[in-house]
């Protein structure tokens, strides 16, 4: 954004104590538009930090844009320091168990009492009610909110690839946030806003929900799903190239057609509309899977691409890092890594002003804040040293 415009949320302090994907991700939003975002870590720092696996890449994911406050909160010294940081903040975040916060003093009852005009954003497996005492997954609740059954072939539910309630869960958090925020400038006082996994999931599935209420028929899983058009698969090619590819219109199949001299079947009355298509799949999709088999992906794509028909290269998630419009387009900027090499993280989604919102901080070192963070809220020098003794001393 140019120089002379603030970020949105300039000037607002959120203070967070969350780990994982779903608290970190609420966080992010917010430091990306602009707030001052402390991450409250255990003085042997977050747990993300050190994960291997699929969890390898969350802590730098999610955590640009952030300072880094290292406090042990099961020592009274450690949730003083929390408290008077609580003082200044506008939103506190946090995505522990249910009962955690309370259990530190940290929960909302105790720091409105604090501060009447803070903003605090819990992230839970569940909305208040029957299952709130339940341990939530990511999977735990695709799995029962039905988002499994339709990602999965019958008979074989399988979870989506990504943590798409996590970070979705994460999202609304923040939503919730900005909407208090402008209920705060009305009323003058801060706001509980809680989300939730199980939730957040119920909503995604919604379209399924509602498809039986409108036709009472039962949504099928994805891969056994009866498609609302006809031309709208991934296929098998030269070489064994796989491509999806998409005609969801009258007009797109006509193009469709002459394109690949399919004239005969453009013409055949049973094939006249989309419906038609629709109801004669199981014989004419192994024509044209037939049809298309000697064709190259790459000549696929740009036959498809010159005559504006949906298509789409069936990529893996490490072949984005050189996709040519992320990279014309600023969508994937320089982060550090946890172990201290550069790599690239995919940024926001949207632009501000025709620009996405960057990294402006790179993602903090255990405690990197720790010192300033205290002396802006009193500590003396010889405090600060304290703490810093005990940090140092965990991490040896």
């Amino acid at each position: 954004m140019p120089e002379s415009n603030p970020l949105p949320y300039a000037g607002v302090r959120v203070v967070e104590f969350t780990h994982m994907v779903m608290g970190p991700t609420c966080g992010l939003l917010l430091a990306d538009l602009g707030a001052e975002v402390i991450k409250v870590e255990p003085i042997e720092g977050d747990s993300t930090r050190r994960l291997l696996g699929s969890g390898s890449g969350f802590f730098p994911t999610f955590n640009r844009n952030k300072k880094s406050i290292a406090l042990d909160l099961k020592t009274p010294a450690g949730v003083e320091a929390a408290l008077r940081l609580v003082a200044t903040a506008d939103i506190v975040s946090e995505n522990f168990k249910p009962g955690t916060m309370k259990k530190l003093g940290l929960d909302y009852d105790s720091l409105k009492q604090l501060n009447p005009r803070l903003i605090y954003v819990s992230h839970k497996g569940f909305l208040p009610g029957p299952y709130d005492h339940r341990t939530a997954l990511d999977e735990v609740v695709q799995m029962m909110g039905g988002l499994a059954y339709m990602t999965g072939r019958a008979g074989d539910p399988l979870r989506a690839g990504t943590s798409v309630n996590d970070i979705m869960g994460g999202m609304f958090g923040a939503i919730g946030a900005m909407a208090a925020l402008r209920q705060r400038e009305l009323t003058g006082n801060g706001c509980e806003v809680q989300s939730a996994l199980f939730e957040n999931n119920v909503f995604l599935v919604a379209q399924h929900m509602m498809q039986f209420a409108a036709t009472g028929k039962a949504a099928d899983p994805m891969p056994s799903r009866i498609s609302a058009w006809a031309v709208y698969d991934v296929f098998t090619v030269k070489d064994g190239e796989q491509i999806f590819l998409a005609a969801v219109s009258d007009k797109q199949w006509a193009i469709f057609c002459k394109a690949f001299g399919l004239e005969e079947m453009l013409a055949d009355p049973r094939l006249k509309t989309n419906n038609d298509r629709v109801l004669a799949r199981e014989w004419m999709m192994p024509i044209l899977r037939s049809h298309l088999a000697g064709h190259s992906a790459a000549q696929l794509s740009a036959v498809f691409e010159q005559n504006e028909l949906p298509f789409a290269p069936i990529t893996k998630p490490q072949e984005l890092f050189d996709d040519p419009h992320l990279n014309a387009t600023g969508g994937i900027a320089p982060v550090r890594m946890n172990d201290g090499h550069m790599a690239k993280v995919p940024l926001m989604p949207f632009t501000l002003d025709g620009k996405r919102p960057g990294i402006r901080m790179q993602p903090p070192r255990i405690g990197e804040h720790t010192a300033e963070l205290l002396k802006e809220v009193g500590y003396s020098d010889s405090e600060i040293a304290a703490f810093e003794a005990r940090r140092a001393g965990a991490a040896g």
